[in-house]
């Protein structure tokens, strides 16, 4: 499997890798089956992203997505980063394998996970905002099959 330079900096140097104490959002998806978990913690102020952290558990492409989606978002009015897909976090990535574009499906729903985490926080309904229940199913909203790795 050959990955793009950008993929192997960021699993080799991923940013905003820990936890956030005091989050105002946490999200977690992924599945201990597929062997891919990640958690997004936010900090928001003046619904401005100000910090994110992850923790993530899996494969390098997870890490690396992990890290390139919280680097796409840190800085980013809430509603910004609602609009993060997947794909941009790819092509952010220079691309990645087939097999491994479950792992950005896993990173855009974690922090959808986190900013639903944020909104309920806030009194809010997630679904106004277009939040769907977060994948906690690992694979199956891409379509890929949790043995493909």
């Amino acid at each position: 499997m050959i990955y793009s330079e950008k993929v192997m900096d960021h699993f080799s140097n991923p940013r905003n890798v820990g936890a956030i104490a005091d989050a105002d959002g946490v999200g977690e998806v992924g599945n201990a089956k597929c062997g891919d978990i990640m958690k997004i913690y936010l900090k928001i102020e003046n619904d401005i992203i100000t910090d994110v952290k992850f923790k993530t558990f899996g494969c390098g492409a997870a890490v690396a997505t992990s890290s390139m989606a919280t680097e796409l978002i840190k800085g980013k009015p809430v509603s910004e980063a609602l609009k993060l897909t997947n794909k941009a976090v790819v092509d952010a990535l220079d691309g990645l394998p087939a097999v491994k574009i479950h792992c950005s499906v896993l990173a855009e729903e974690a922090i959808k996970a986190a900013i639903a985490d944020y909104l309920v926080k806030q009194g809010k309904n997630p679904a106004d905002y277009g939040i769907k229940e977060a994948c906690n199913s690992c694979c199956s909203s891409c379509g890929s099959s949790c043995n493909e790795k």
